[in-house]
């Protein structure tokens, strides 16, 4: 007995050693087949999220294949009116931008004498020319590079989200054909399932309250292009920590520096994204998900560092809802559930957090 317990604890090191040399290889695999995995990441949430009005339209009566492309149309529809309005409004943008630049550059200029003036060794001319941008309209070539390849993204995403919601409505049955003892694992996966489409429509619709917040907010105070901030707010909502004053900062400044408003306007603009995102992500976010369904801060923070230097921004934008798909897929699994408690929160005894932790077919 004592030689088979000495044997455990001389494996130990072999199996952590093991295990790092595997996790280091999946992550190269990742960050070097980053171009592939992030439209099929994107595509795979957009699919869970669709599959909840699916299958409450078959529950009311229609089939599968026919609820599947009512969705669908809905989901085209809205994506393509946002888009729209985000492209108008873009463009109106676009159309600003050389005098918003050239306030931004006065305002700058004022900074630097106000600087030089009381006393600062700096010379507003020498900063000035090192900042200065040469207009060759370069950036514009850039600019509509980066959304011709966007675009082609967002097809790929969306030719792929249809494939996989028709190919989910045969899944039980072919994983039933495929394993010998297809039970326990049907179970996992639908606890799996069930905890990811509860994590992923919660969080997209806070982060749809915040970006209708911010455009009435945006609307209230007077700052131009409220749909743009509107729209950037949703996005970077899914961004933890500093999601929320990264969206903050470009309305802020452009209201800063236009001619109706000042700092009394943006002041105004930035007490109310603080209010909006200490509201919806510290008071009802967690209310709604529950503290199982919670991060550390630290485990949120290093999630954006390490996704972010994966699959870059779209890393970032992902790296909670990534993180938490890992939690809740260890947390499906009585062998690695001690690894989802560490990522959890924390705070609360086993006792409190014990039914709430565990996947929801174990409750009863």
């Amino acid at each position: 007995m004592s030689k088979l317990l000495d044997d455990d604890y001389r494996s130990i090191p072999l199996n952590a050693t093991l295990a790092l040399a595997a996790l280091v290889v999946i992550v190269a695999g990742m960050k070097a087949g980053a171009d592939l995995i992030v439209p099929l990441l994107l595509a795979v949430f957009i699919a869970v999220v669709c599959t909840s009005p699916i299958q409450w339209l078959h529950r009311h009566g229609l089939g599968m294949r026919t609820s599947a492309f009512l969705a669908l149309m809905v989901l085209v529809g809205f994506v393509s009116l946002i888009g729209l309005l985000v492209v108008n409004s873009f463009s109106t943008f676009v159309e600003a931008l050389p005098d918003i630049e050239a306030r931004l550059y006065e305002h700058y200029r004022d900074v630097l004498n106000a600087l030089a003036t009381s006393g600062l060794a700096i010379n507003p001319e020498q900063l000035s020319n090192l900042f200065a941008m040469e207009d060759d309209g370069s950036w514009v070539t850039k600019l509509l590079g980066e959304l011709g390849s966007l675009f082609m993204q967002g097809s790929i995403v969306a030719l792929l989200v249809i494939f996989m919601l028709f190919e989910t409505l045969n899944f039980r049955e072919k994983v039933s054909l495929a394993l010998e003892n297809p039970a326990p694992s049907l179970k996992r996966f639908s606890e799996f399932s069930l905890t990811l489409k509860r994590y992923l429509a919660v969080k997209t619709v806070i982060s749809l309250a915040t970006a209708v917040l911010v455009w009435l907010s945006c609307l209230a105070v007077g700052v131009q292009f409220p749909l743009l901030w509107a729209v950037l707010a949703f996005a970077l909502n899914f961004i933890p920590n500093i999601g929320s004053a990264l969206a903050a900062i470009p309305p802020v400044l452009l209201l800063l520096v236009s001619q109706d408003g000042g700092a009394l306007q943006a002041l105004l603009l930035a007490s109310a994204y603080l209010v909006i995102n200490f509201v919806l992500g510290n008071l009802i976010e967690p209310r709604v998900m529950g503290q199982a369904l919670g991060l550390s801060t630290f485990v949120a923070f290093l999630s954006l560092v390490v996704w972010g230097w994966i699959f870059g921004a779209v890393g970032m934008l992902l790296s909670v809802v990534l993180t938490m798909t890992l939690k809740i897929a260890l947390d499906s699994h009585p062998q690695t559930r001690w690894i989802a408690h560490l990522l959890g929160p924390g705070g609360q005894s086993k006792a409190s957090t014990g039914d709430a932790s565990r996947p929801p077919l174990e409750r009863e």
